[in-house]
């Protein structure tokens, strides 16, 4: 079993406020998990209205899978439109 982790850094350009940071991220995460069935939760940059940080997490039975899984979501998270990403750093961890 292989689990793979993404942490991806977003800067947002819309929000004027927290509350319309929140809405962004919101719609985003519930996008990932609805189109990708991963596990999705904002780990960082929580009080900064243009800056986010995200985890994303799969589990998978072959390394290249879960690799070809977080390619994707990064994929998606460059065509929403709403996001820039400026980091992302992925991990796949063996787990027996």
């Amino acid at each position: 079993m292989f689990i793979g982790v993404l942490k991806a850094s977003l800067y947002l350009s819309e929000p004027q406020s927290l509350k319309d940071k929140r809405r962004v991220i919101k719609g985003l995460c519930d996008r990932i998990k609805n189109k990708f069935n991963m596990a999705v939760a904002q780990t960082g940059s929580m009080d900064s209205w243009n800056n986010s940080e995200l985890g994303i997490v799969c589990v998978s039975n072959e390394a290249s899978h879960a690799d070809s899984m977080l390619s994707s979501v990064v994929n998606f998270i460059e065509t929403q439109g709403t996001v820039e990403l400026t980091f992302i750093q992925t991990e796949i961890i063996p787990f027996s």
